[in-house]
């Protein structure tokens, strides 16, 4: 660990921060109606929207509506993504004349983009035509990114309204989080990126043959330099979290993710919008201390994730031989097996605790290679739920999940109804939270158990045995539940088995747990609001941003820690004990 390293960390979180109000605002003004800045120019494509797809924008939804909206919509997309998967060698843009995606891979590729997971069982310059990439993967991106700030939306207002049966209108709602939000923004984006070097194009791939022919009599030895419409995509992909590259090595490709600054910016941009909801949920339910103390707590999980995965990885790491680790004056200290020189540990640790913080999925560095407890902060900021800033609006809504449950507990300690915002937090509302709470664990713990126990299907695609394997199998599915999409790449995850039960994962995990996040904003919508009293439990202070992180911490650590006491845990202590390797 460096100064230099720490500094990083430093200047990083000040930018984070001051960007989380501005944009918290400007999301809740587009949110909530009100006049922007980009209303002479968008206001009219709005309107000409609502008119043609028939929209009535001035007609709110109740839960169940808005539930069913937005399940329908993703279904739609899911399996216009899937036909043009299986007919893509028939279809334009495919210079490079690429086959069609077969069944299982396609489906779960569908199901990936559409729940904003962006798991890749293929490599994706040499499976994916520029059609697919752009007008299958690239869309879903927006859409996905929509729904899950649409939800987390549809909650505050739920915690802000008394007395109301409704939530919103989906459409009105995604309609202005893509044309308000993420186009323009992505729009800038993606011209920096290829200010930067990024390539922005539609031509066939490049042949380049070598200057160095080690035998004049063979025919010349030449290189395939992949390209494309790779800017649009990293736009969206990072501001998005939804992660999926257009190369296989993902933000570690020089094409994708060029100099530090790019570097830099994009890990800015998985936060930026997660980071910014909590001001707007502090804005709009009238409660901006409350905002800020959920950001308070994200950020103390944040900073303790960084500082035990970068801790970890400059260290020496005891199953790498032959190969100096102690640091000098040229190199740094510790584990680099797996991670891009431009980047190093610090770079590396600090993008690996961002994206799965996050629901992003990408990576600058391999995770697999990461030591033992390094590689379990990545898999264990996933099984917190992904609430640490998180995805753009399933972060907030999986975290105000877990604010309720902190209210309800400090409502049992005093002895009295717990309240939250003025509502009364009752029966059905806990039942809600934590069948949210509970979906998350079963559906990874149980595909997780059903491929370790099935030597045919799910152990005849690992590289690796022993507590390494098992955590290759538990990311797997641990990443796809919690619509992450990053992995241990030791698993070969492209196989009929995995890429069924994978696509399923990340559906449950994604729709299944917005439904009881829905019928929690709709009950609480209904509720009457009453005034605080001495008793009131305060949700703005520091007291209860320490209560909300031992809340997530001990859900999560009750939950997952025999999964992980047998996987990174175990394999750090045979590490230790020389007994691995």
């Amino acid at each position: 660990m460096t100064a230099n390293g720490w500094l990083q960390f430093a200047v990083y979180s000040m930018v984070l921060l001051a960007t989380v109000k501005p944009v918290g605002a400007y999301m809740a003004r587009v949110l909530e109606g009100e006049s922007t800045w980009l209303d002479p120019v968008l206001r009219p494509c709005e309107r000409l929207i609502y008119k043609l797809s028939g929209v009535k924008s001035d007609k709110e939804m109740n839960w169940r509506e808005y539930a069913g909206s937005l399940l329908g919509f993703s279904a739609v997309s899911l399996l216009f993504t899937y036909v043009i998967e299986r007919l893509q060698a028939y279809l334009p843009f495919n210079p490079q004349h690429l086959a069609n995606v077969g069944p299982d891979l396609a489906w779960n590729t569908a199901a990936s983009f559409t729940t904003n997971t962006n798991w890749q069982s293929y490599t994706p310059e040499s499976t994916m035509s520029y059609l697919t990439e752009m007008a299958g993967l690239v869309t879903h991106n927006f859409y996905s990114a929509t729904i899950g700030i649409v939800v987390a939306v549809a909650l505050i207002r739920g915690i802000k309204r008394t007395r109301s049966g409704v939530i919103g209108n989906f459409w009105v709602d995604a309609t202005r989080t893509l044309l308000y939000i993420l186009v323009p923004a992505c729009i800038l984006y993606a011209l920096a990126l290829v200010a930067m070097g990024v390539p922005q194009n539609m031509h066939a791939y490049t042949v380049a043959h070598l200057l160095e022919q080690p035998n004049p009599a063979q025919p010349a030895l030449t290189q395939t330099i992949g390209q494309g419409p790779v800017a649009s995509q990293e736009a969206i992909k990072m501001l998005g979290t939804n992660g999926g590259g257009f190369f296989n090595a993902n933000s570690a490709h020089p094409y994708e993710n060029p100099t530090p600054f790019s570097n830099f910016l994009e890990m800015l941009s998985i936060f930026i919008i997660p980071a910014g909801l909590t001001y707007t949920l502090g804005r709009m339910t009238g409660s901006p201390g409350h905002g800020w103390a959920v950001f308070a707590a994200m950020f103390v999980l944040f900073t303790a994730g960084f500082a035990v995965c970068y801790w970890a990885e400059s260290h020496p790491y005891n199953a790498i031989h032959g190969a100096a680790q102690a640091g000098s004056a040229t190199a740094p200290a510790g584990n680099m097996e797996g991670k891009e020189v431009r980047f190093g540990i610090a770079g590396s640790s600090l993008f690996a605790t961002i994206t799965t913080d996050a629901s992003c999925g990408a990576v600058n560095a391999m995770h697999d290679s990461f030591t033992p407890l390094g590689g379990m902060v990545p898999l264990a900021n996933i099984m917190l739920g992904e609430v640490v800033f998180g995805g753009v609006g399933s972060g907030l809504y999986g975290m105000l999940i877990f604010v309720v449950l902190s209210v309800f507990i400090a409502g049992l300690m005093v002895g009295r109804t717990p309240e939250y915002l003025g509502k009364k937090i009752e029966s059905f509302d806990v039942k809600m939270s934590m069948l949210y709470s509970l979906i998350f664990p079963f559906i990874i713990l149980s595909l997780t158990a059903a491929f370790v126990l099935s030597p045919g299907i799910g152990l005849s695609s690992l590289n690796n045995p022993g507590p390494h394997g098992l955590s290759e199998i538990l990311y797997a599915f641990t990443s796809g539940a919690g619509n992450n999409g990053s992995a241990f790449a030791g698993l070969n995850a492209n196989t009929w088995w995995y890429n069924v039960m994978l696509g399923w994962d990340m559906l449950i995990g994604r729709f299944l747990m917005m439904i009881p996040v829905l019928a929690l904003a709709g009950n609480l919508a209904q509720k009457k609001s009453v005034p605080p009293s001495p008793g009131t439990f305060p949700v703005n202070t520091a007291l209860f941003a320490v209560l909300l992180v031992g809340t997530v911490l001990i859900l999560g650590a009750l939950t997952f820690f025999p999964a992980l006491s047998l996987g990174p845990v175990l394999e750090h202590l045979l590490l230790k004990a020389g007994q691995l390797f």
